[in-house]
């Protein structure tokens, strides 16, 4: 007999194992959701939390809980209101008869008198605080004048205070009570309704005083842990907060209590700053805190009990469940969980932005698909039908009446339609001439051949209007398409940079804080945007020194050595009061640089050239240079010129790609005039990381390279922008090298020099010629060479630009920084 397999047993186990704890589980969470609907949903909690606060005094005397908290209830929840009355008179009973009485009269006149001017009533939220308090000191001076026929200064004091009282607690209680009836809160708790919260608690814990428990006061033991719990989950400050409240209420409520007072301040403080120990570190807290206080305030027969409180009040802090001080944690600023659940909520808003966005760009894409799939190619059965189309035009005009109509069209058809698609193609390709041929042969074939000829011909006119019309629209559609798809790319893009979230830095901050402070630099703050090789940003708030340039010179290099790659100062903001802090960002460097110069001139020696040019940082690590040469001189060359290079800076700066953007331009000068106004773009894109070229050139002249002794041609043939609607734009590429000199010209330069025949062996020779690498001195001396060939005339706008590639050399070298290793890990 084979031994059963264990390795079938032992999952069947493990499934169970897991089964049974899953149900165990499920049933947990069935007995709580029917706990909390029980208290919260049915209002349960209101009624035990009406009977302790019905029971609760102030001074021993005083009870202004009752009246607040029943207007309170009834305002925010008044199908539990009456729930709350019968806890309150429950709770009044067991102080006295008299007392509920007095409790439930007030009450009973505060909804008579509410309900009567609760017409007149514009705010009533604003207005019940002001009816609990005069009604509560109405009541109470009319019971302390049935009660002894006389009023004295001193009952009138009293309900002045009680009343006063209730008109606080009232505005409490409407802070706190729906905390205590609203099971499923979203909205975090601002500061003011956690002290709400606190001194509601406090409040109804006195309900409890003179209970005890095996000689221990369940006021004590309540109070503690209300500390640790508070403590455990929002920290020292609010511990301590919780402590003094909840101190000096019990101390009002009881002089005997006073000292409780300090206890669970000094426990919520010691509680909060060993919070890092957990549940344990807490207890500990409070534990030392009664031995401190209890060793100082009282004699060792009461310090034993206060120590039992403290162990039971810690038994029932280690019974809390995990979940409720996590829960109660989300509420509370400055905890770990609020900061989670708010950083929860921006990725969810930041996921739902980055979702519309995507969602646009998407509808974007398939607008450009929908565009580019109308350019179909036509085919053979279109032509033919047409063909079709057109020839019966011309016959209904011509042949309908004809008395040889049945002879031409029903006997010889195929002759007659051959003969007019060959007259048809003749005119349109001979602009409405036909060959004497075909006319003699036409002529002996149809009666009316002068008449079908004119029909022909003015069909055919409106015939090529029509296709160039088509030809128009096909143009723009396309045109229409790369745009979209461009914007499409844009928005997908942005897209991604929304979700990609400011990542977590806080060790490698304090590294670079704990470095620069060796260093012996004192740095108040730093945040650290991004650590990504090439692209690092940091922030620091740094003291005034004394102007001598201590970020430049100190700080970017220590950060340089730190994170292993140049960084420099990007942007000072200085202190807005003397001796204060600054912020400094600092920024990686590109690995290479661009040095320009230009040199210019009008016609004439004008003041206004038609030549414009530009040099555009752009954001992602590019460097564009760029000529646009307005057609003629004067303003309105300047004019189209200055606007091209404006529209290609702003849509580059979008990030739309080169080839669109261009495109873009072209078709907005086209379509926003009528006159033959043109304008030539040349464009250089540089890569400041790798140095790699791109160069468009829309109807302008050549640009050189200079690299040693060596002269490199660029050149592309295309027509000005705006003279068509659709063109393709010619992208040439090239690799740039450190101490490379790229020459860019106007025409007026390139074709200046007067007697000569070939330009580019002109200009790079006087290019091979130059003894110096300044940018500014060789656009000068450019310049200076075209317009000494002319005998010192200036025939045209002229402009010339040269950019040197450089390596980029920090002005300051790196300082190296003990104790902390490279990229800050």
């Amino acid at each position: 007999m084979e031994k059963p397999n264990a390795s079938l047993i032992e999952p069947v186990g493990e499934v169970n194992f897991h089964s049974s704890k899953s149900e165990l589980q499920s049933s947990l969470k069935k007995l709580l959701l029917k706990i909390e609907s029980f208290f919260i949903k049915k209002g349960y909690l209101l009624l035990l939390v009406g009977f302790l606060l019905g029971r609760a005094l102030i001074l021993s005397k005083l009870t202004p809980f009752s009246l607040p908290f029943f207007a309170s209830v009834y305002l925010i929840r008044k199908d539990h209101a009456p729930l709350a009355l019968v806890g309150l008179i429950l709770g009044a009973v067991t102080l006295s008869f008299p007392n509920a009485a007095f409790t439930f009269a007030v009450t009973l006149i505060f909804l008579v008198v509410f309900r009567i001017s609760k017409k007149w009533l514009k705010n009533e939220l604003r207005s019940i605080p002001l009816f609990v308090g005069i009604i509560l000191g109405a009541g109470l001076l009319a019971e302390s004048f049935i009660m002894q026929k006389q009023l004295t200064l001193y009952d009138a004091m009293m309900a002045g205070v009680q009343a006063s009282l209730a008109f606080i607690l009232t505005l409490i209680f409407l802070q706190s009570i729906p905390l205590l009836t609203m099971n499923k809160r979203r909205q975090l708790l601002k500061t003011e309704e956690i002290v709400c919260l606190i001194i509601m608690l406090a409040s109804i814990m006195t309900g409890t005083i003179g209970w005890k428990v095996y000689d221990l006061s369940v006021e004590h033991i309540m109070s503690r842990y209300l500390v640790l719990v508070f403590s455990f989950v929002a920290g020292a400050t609010i511990g301590s907060t919780v402590g003094v409240v909840t101190g000096l209420i019990f101390s009002l409520a009881s002089v005997s209590s006073f000292y409780n007072m300090s206890l669970l301040a000094f426990s919520g403080v010691l509680g909060g700053l060993l919070k890092e120990g957990r549940k344990i570190g807490v207890s500990i807290g409070l534990f030392i805190s009664t031995l401190l206080i209890g060793m100082y305030g009282e004699g060792g027969g009461s310090l034993s009990l206060s120590i039992l409180e403290t162990i039971a009040a810690i038994f029932l802090f280690l019974l809390t469940p995990q979940a409720f001080t996590s829960r109660l944690a989300k509420y509370i600023p400055g905890t770990a969980e609020y900061t989670a659940e708010q950083q929860k909520y921006m990725r969810k808003m930041r996921d739902v932005t980055a979702q519309r966005v995507a969602q646009f760009s998407n509808v974007f894409h398939a607008l450009s698909k929908s565009f580019s799939q109308m350019d179909v190619l036509p085919t053979e059965e279109d032509g033919d039908r047409e063909l079709d189309y057109f020839m019966s035009n011309i016959t209904e005009k011509t042949c309908q009446t004809c008395f040889k109509k049945e002879q031409c069209w029903a006997k010889n058809f195929n002759t007659t339609y051959a003969y007019m698609e060959e007259i048809i193609h003749e005119m349109d390709q001979k602009d409405g001439a036909v060959s004497s041929k075909l006319s003699r042969e036409w002529e002996k074939h149809c009666t009316r051949h002068k008449r079908v000829f004119d029909a022909i011909q003015t069909e055919l006119t409106f015939h090529q209007a029509n296709q160039k019309l088509k030809k128009q629209v096909k143009e723009s559609r396309k045109l229409v398409a790369d745009q979209l798809q461009g914007v499409s790319e844009v928005m997908d893009n942005f897209a991604k940079e929304i979700q990609r979230e400011r990542e977590n830095h806080h060790k490698q901050e304090e590294q670079i804080m704990e470095a620069l402070q060796e260093f012996g630099i004192h740095i108040e703050q730093v945040e650290i945007y991004s650590l990504e090789q090439g692209n690092v940003d940091i922030e620091m708030g740094v003291p005034t020194f004394n102007g001598h340039g201590e970020c430049e010179k100190l700080i970017a290099p220590c950060l340089s050595d730190i994170l292993g790659e140049t960084i420099v100062v990007n942007k000072e903001e200085f202190a807005a009061y003397p001796n204060g802090f600054y912020q400094v960002s600092f920024r990686s460097t590109k690995a290479f640089t661009v040095e320009t110069g230009v040199a210019h001139a009008a016609k004439d020696g004008g003041f206004v050239s038609g030549d414009s040019y530009s040099t555009i940082e752009l954001g992602l690590g590019k460097y564009a240079i760029a000529i646009s040469d307005g057609m003629g001189n004067g303003e309105r060359a300047h004019y189209e010129s200055k606007e091209t290079l404006q529209l290609l800076q702003k849509i580059l700066q979008s990030g739309i790609e080169e080839r669109v953007a261009i495109k873009s331009i072209n078709s907005i000068l086209s379509l926003r005039t009528t006159d033959e106004i043109f304008s030539t773009l040349d464009l250089a894109m540089i890569d400041l990381q790798n140095a790699s070229a791109k160069f468009l050139k829309i109807g302008s002249t050549p640009s050189f390279i200079k690299r040693g002794s060596k002269v490199i041609k660029i050149q592309a043939s295309n027509l000005p922008i705006g003279i068509l609607q659709e063109f393709e734009v010619d992208v040439v590429s090239e690799q740039l090298k450190a101490g490379d000199l790229l020459i860019m010209m106007s025409d007026g330069v390139f074709e200046g020099p007067k007697h000569v025949e070939n330009y580019d062996l002109w200009m790079k020779r006087k290019i091979q010629e130059l003894q110096t690498d300044d940018p500014q001195e060789i656009s000068d001396l450019i310049m200076e060479d075209v317009i000494r060939s002319r005998g010192g005339l200036i025939d045209d706008d002229m402009t010339v630009t040269v950019a040197k590639i450089k390596h980029n050399t920090p002005k300051w070298a790196s300082i190296p920084v003990q104790k902390l290793k490279r990229r800050a890990q």
